[in-house]
């Protein structure tokens, strides 16, 4: 199993299906890192010599910014919308939606299950 960014890649996948699973990067980035690395898209992790592995996270670690540090980075962005008590940090730490939907019906996922309220029965 090939280990890249800290994560353990699964290896009868093709290459670029199989970068996806590291935080950070998708299915273009996945296929950019390929054409610079110049790796087939229709070959397996399992088929890639250690030279293409290491090839592969020197890249990713000189170009891409994934995983703990990716997430490190967007809580730190929240961190400071919340400390300058700007609408968005305050919608954040209230935990309700950030980006303008609405909150009378839905958002639920959000907001969490529906809370009863006493005598509104009728």
């Amino acid at each position: 199993m090939a280990r890249i960014a800290g994560v353990n890649i699964p290896t009868a996948k093709r290459v670029p299906i199989a970068l996806t699973y590291i935080t950070g990067i998708g299915s273009a980035k996945a296929e950019e890192i390929c054409a610079a690395t110049n790796i087939d898209l229709a070959r397996r992790v399992n088929q890639l010599s250690d030279a293409e592995v290491l090839s592969i996270r020197e890249y990713i670690d000189a170009n891409l910014t994934v995983e703990g540090d990716l997430r490190r980075e967007t809580q730190m962005n929240i961190k400071r919308l919340m400390d300058l008590g700007c609408y968005r940090g305050l919608r954040h730490r209230r935990n309700l939606p950030v980006r303008g939907q609405r909150t009378s019906t839905n958002a639920r996922t959000r907001k969490g299950p529906a809370k009863a309220i006493a005598g509104k029965k009728k």
